[in-house]
């Protein structure tokens, strides 16, 4: 609803999305090889990307989702894209068929309720099938020179349980299956009468929940992948079950096979696993004749040529495989779970590190390539900050740690122990106070303490503890000549701390669980977000409130950074937009729309180019920031 009246109000221009680092790894079936050999296609939250293969780094977006994408589909001459998304309980949920060659959006469909589980376009694409979430669970065939639904029907009987998977058949416009728990149904549609009819496949003493459904090129056989880690042969025209395999119980696949495809020669099946299992299955016994085993459940798998195919994984990776040597290859990665932080070094714009629930990565800014992966298994790393000169990456982690790790090593140089109970959430760095490189971390912690430490090149110890914030430090941010710093916290208190004599200078009070801080390039003023839904801009010297922007319509302020001239702020947040605002004038100049969920931390580039926001959804997106 935001987007569409956004969109009449034309006080401000779209921030030019340059690019994003994700992949929806989840979503079953949802990296697409086009026809034409060039692009692929997958989803990002609510985003619909395309990517080029031929060029590096060049994806297109289409945006038009609401909320994040279900399931993703196109058609046979890879003229059109289908994709279908999730919405809130008793709302309906969209289907958006777009033109590929254009990249616009054609039209929406919308008639099934809650979710759209699976699509699939027939051989010709006159027609499109969608099956509904379990909210709904209908098959409805839609006509796509008239965009309007022919005929629907409930996907399963009432004794048989939801329904997941849908195919087309290959050769015929009116036959496609469906399958799911305990339910495997082969569907006739009849045009002329408006109507579907569905046929149970006799599957005898096998009961199965089916995830996914490949059919041969000739239409006489379908293979149906199932939960239990056997693959399904059901003959198409007598619609019985013909045999099971791997052919031997201990070879069956751990945690499920989630997608399936055939060899384009025929011969073998390729099987993608929950446990990262890839393997062959040779035609016509079904026996393993290879395998391999990648990072993250198998969710989807397509063929990029006779000999090659992607293998997208819930850990969302992408991985190249060769059918005859079968060694996977990471074609791309990036985060699959919520990112806490990011940061650029000082001066330099070209990399920058994100850190998440499941590791630290630093980026090739320009390339938006992985260079370095640091994990701490079974741990969480709340907030990172680079060294001032570059020569460290210094994280607060859940466990109450401080760990500094090497930027392009990524050793461990030294660890803090025990620097907060329960947790380190924020963290700055001073500039070195003697020729000998010695400097100060300034952290603040669940516990509400702001604590500083001195580290020297052997020995790192604790200065002092100011103890005054009653909730988490959120945000933490010091002077350039290091004799104050400013700290936020969710107890609705921002406190100016002298870093000398080690007592509280100011403090400001808000009806908000502050989310960040920063100040004004001239240090004269600070600007505060958070959940209130407004920018304050505060006094530094006095700590009395100059004026408040209600910035956000709806939903809290999580990131908030400022150029380095100080003429526009940027802040994103709950409400999914990233918007730049001028300072002085306290008006919105830009505002960029593409993430589907909460955006956790926004970072300008040192040099102004460009904005970086990441999310929740585990997504970094690369903004240009407008030169004017």
């Amino acid at each position: 609803m935001a987007v569409s009246s956004m969109a009449e109000t034309p006080d401000f221009q779209n921030l030019k999305l340059d690019s994003i680092i994700g992949f929806g790894g989840t979503v079953p079936g949802g990296l697409i090889k086009h026809p034409n050999g060039i692009h692929t296609i997958y989803s990002l939250g609510s985003t619909v990307v395309i990517n080029d293969s031929k060029k590096k780094n060049s994806q297109e977006f289409l945006h038009g989702h609401t909320n994040v994408i279900s399931c993703i589909a196109i058609s046979k001459d890879g003229k059109r894209i289908a994709s279908g998304q999730v919405t809130h309980m008793g709302f309906q949920a969209d289907i958006i068929i777009w033109d590929f060659e254009q990249r616009k959006l054609l039209r929406r469909l919308t008639l099934h309720k809650v979710k759209v589980q699976a699509l699939a376009f027939s051989p010709s694409g006159t027609y499109l099938a969608s099956l509904g979430g379990e909210d709904d669970n209908c098959v409805i065939v839609w006509d796509l020179q008239k965009f309007a639904a022919i005929c629907g029907s409930p996907a399963s009987t009432d004794s048989s349980g939801v329904t997941l998977a849908l195919s087309y058949l290959n050769n015929n416009d009116n036959m496609f299956a469906t399958g799911g728990f305990a339910t495997l149904r082969v569907w006739e549609l009849n045009v002329a009468q408006r109507k579907i009819r569905a046929t149970d496949c006799q599957t005898g003493q096998i009961k199965r929940i089916v995830k996914c459904i490949a059919i041969d090129a000739e239409d006489e056989l379908m293979y149906c992948g199932t939960t239990t880690g056997d693959l399904l042969q059901v003959n198409l025209r007598t619609k019985l079950f013909k045999l099971s395999g791997p052919p031997k119980d201990k070879d069956l696949f751990s945690k499920g096979i989630l997608s399936v495809a055939l060899m384009p020669t025929n011969d073998a099946v390729i099987v993608g696993c929950g446990d990262g299992t890839i393997a062959t299955l040779k035609l016509p016994k079904l026996t393993i004749a290879k395998s391999t085993k990648v990072s993250g459940s198998v969710t989807s798998i397509t063929f990029n040529g006779a000999h090659t195919f992607f293998a997208g994984t819930a850990y969302s990776n992408i991985y190249t495989v060769n059918t005859e040597e079968f060694v996977p290859v990471l074609r791309s990665t990036c985060h699959y779970s919520q990112i806490n932080d990011i940061c650029f070094p000082m001066e330099s714009s070209d990399v920058f590190a994100t850190a998440s629930d499941t590791d630290i990565r630093i980026w090739n800014a320009h390339t938006s390539s992985e260079l370095l992966r640091i994990s701490v298994p079974n741990l969480e790393c709340k907030c990172i900050t680079f060294k001032k000169d570059g020569t460290s990456l210094i994280s607060g982690w859940n466990d109450g740690k401080i760990r500094a790790f090497g930027p392009q090593s990524g050793r461990l140089q030294y660890v803090i122990n025990d620097a907060h109970k329960r947790g380190v959430t924020a963290l700055a760095v001073t500039e070195p106070y003697n020729s000998r490189g010695d400097f100060r971390i300034v952290s603040g912690g669940e516990d509400g303490q702001v604590r500083v430490w001195k580290i020297t090149k052997h020995v790192q110890h604790l200065e002092d503890a100011m103890k005054e914030h009653k909730g988490t430090v959120t945000c933490i941010k010091i002077r350039q000549n290091s004799l104050e710093c400013v700290s936020s916290s969710s107890d609705g208190s921002c406190i100016i701390w002298d870093l000398t004599r080690y007592v509280r200078n100011q403090v400001l009070f808000a009806p908000s669980f502050f989310k960040a801080v920063c100040y004004f390039p001239d240090e004269s003023q600070l600007l505060t977000s958070g959940t209130d839904r407004k920018v304050a801009y505060w006094e530094a010297f006095d700590g009395s409130l100059i004026r408040e922007l209600e910035a956000s319509q709806s939903d809290a302020i999580n990131g908030l950074d400022i150029t380095g001239d100080g003429k526009y702020f940027v802040i994103g947040g709950s409400d999914k937009l990233v918007k730049v605002y001028r300072y002085e004038e306290g008006d919105v100049a830009f505002v960029g729309i593409g993430h589907s969920t909460d955006i956790t931390k926004v970072k300008i580039s040192p040099n102004g180019s460009h904005i970086v926001s990441v999310s929740t959804e585990g997504a970094v997106f690369s903004w240009a920031l407008p030169r004017v």
